[in-house]
């Protein structure tokens, strides 16, 4: 099934650049062999004149010294999530036993550094962190992050209580409540328009935010 996915992929793009974005759920909890397996058959089947590249989102829990040296050997971006300093990154980011993850997302951040691993950072707007979007992205500008994300957090329940898919175009939507950790509208707009303020005055041209460049 792997090699059908990649060489089907490699084969419907006409440019000469193919990209494989890896994310959804963990990806690095398919093992290191599992992406040297990905890289076999990416080389198996692309054309002479194609660049295949790679792009894995993690939550960066798993990352180590073999994987940094490996993502920046093979040229993989690496999108790491974090959602900000201690307090505001623990808030939702728990491992399975409900501990704090700040830690390890903190080093492997410093360790995709140090190897020198092409990254940006994805940070989740939510309710526990809306109010402090300078707070924020000052804090990864000081952790040497060029490059970031910002996205709103918005999830819904059905009235069984179970969480609702996203919304279809080809359907109408079913009846939701808005889940508590969801960030508000205005609330996104306020912390997008902090970082803003901050990256406008002191970092254009040295760090990129999505929305802005």
């Amino acid at each position: 099934m792997l090699e059908t996915f990649i060489r089907d992929h490699i084969a419907i793009h006409e440019g000469p650049e193919v990209c494989f974005f890896w994310q959804g759920g963990e990806p690095t909890l398919l093992g290191l062999k599992f992406f040297q397996k990905v890289l076999e058959l990416q080389g198996r089947h692309c054309p002479a004149g194609k660049t295949v590249r790679n792009a894995l989102q993690t939550n960066g829990t798993l990352l180590d010294r073999h994987w940094a040296a490996f993502l920046r050997d093979h040229g993989f971006l690496v999108g790491l999530s974090i959602d900000g300093p201690q307090r505001l990154h623990d808030h939702y980011r728990v491992n399975q036993k409900g501990g704090p993850t700040f830690d390890s997302v903190l080093e492997s951040l410093r360790l995709l550094r140090e190897e020198r691993v092409e990254f940006n950072t994805l940070s989740v707007v939510h309710r526990g962190n809306a109010r402090h979007g300078r707070r924020v992205y000052r804090f990864l500008r000081d952790q040497g992050v060029r490059f970031m994300q910002f996205i709103p957090l918005v999830e819904r329940y059905r009235d069984d209580g179970s969480l609702a898919d996203p919304p279809s175009l080809d359907e109408p939507p079913p009846a939701t409540t808005v889940a508590p950790w969801s960030v508000p509208p205005r609330a996104y707009g306020n912390f997008m328009c902090a970082v803003f303020d901050e990256w406008v005055r002191n970092d254009v041209g040295r760090v990129y935010v999505q929305l802005f460049d």
